[in-house]
C-alpha cells in the first residue's frame, strides 16, 4: 500500500512540473514582437496597409480581409485551402517564401529572435499569442 501511495505521488508531481515545464505563450512579449510587422500591417480592423490587416488573424482563411489586393501566390494557396492556423502561422512567420513561394511579402522571418529574448519558435508563440487577443 505505502508503494501505491508513493507512485501516486510522484504521478502527480511529475505531471504538473511537465505542465508547468512547457512555457506558455506570452501575449505581451508577442506585442513586442509585432513591432517587426507594423511597417505593413495594423490589427485594428478594417485598416490595411501595404499588407492586409492582421485583426483576427488566427483561425481566419487565407487571403479573405476584404478590400485588399493580394498576390497571385497567396490567392492560390487560399483556393486550395490555405488557413491561419497557428500551426501555419508560426511556419510562415519562421519562412514565409516556403509556406506561400512566390509571395509578394518582402518579410524574410523571423531569424533574430534574440532581441526578444526567445527563440524563433517562442517569439512566434509569442506573435500569435498577442494575434489571438485581436479578435
Amino acid at each position: 500500500m505505502g508503494k501505491a501511495l508513493l507512485w501516486g505521488v510522484f504521478l502527480v508531481i511529475g505531471s504538473s512540473l511537465g505542465a508547468s515545464g512547457a512555457s506558455a505563450a506570452d501575449a505581451a512579449a508577442g506585442k513586442d514582437v509585432f513591432k517587426e510587422c507594423m511597417a505593413c500591417h495594423t490589427v485594428e480592423q478594417g485598416k490595411n496597409r501595404v499588407g492586409p490587416s492582421l485583426h483576427g488573424v488566427v483561425g481566419r482563411k487565407a487571403a479573405s480581409v476584404e478590400n485588399f489586393k493580394y498576390s497571385k501566390p497567396m490567392q492560390e494557396k487560399a483556393s486550395s485551402g490555405l488557413t491561419w492556423t497557428p500551426e501555419v502561422l508560426k511556419s510562415y512567420l519562421q519562412a514565409p517564401k516556403e509556406i506561400v513561394p512566390g509571395t509578394t511579402m518582402a518579410y524574410a522571418g523571423l531569424k533574430n529572435s534574440a532581441k526578444y529574448k526567445a527563440s524563433p519558435d517562442e517569439a512566434a508563440d509569442n506573435l500569435i499569442a498577442y494575434l489571438t487577443e485581436t479578435k
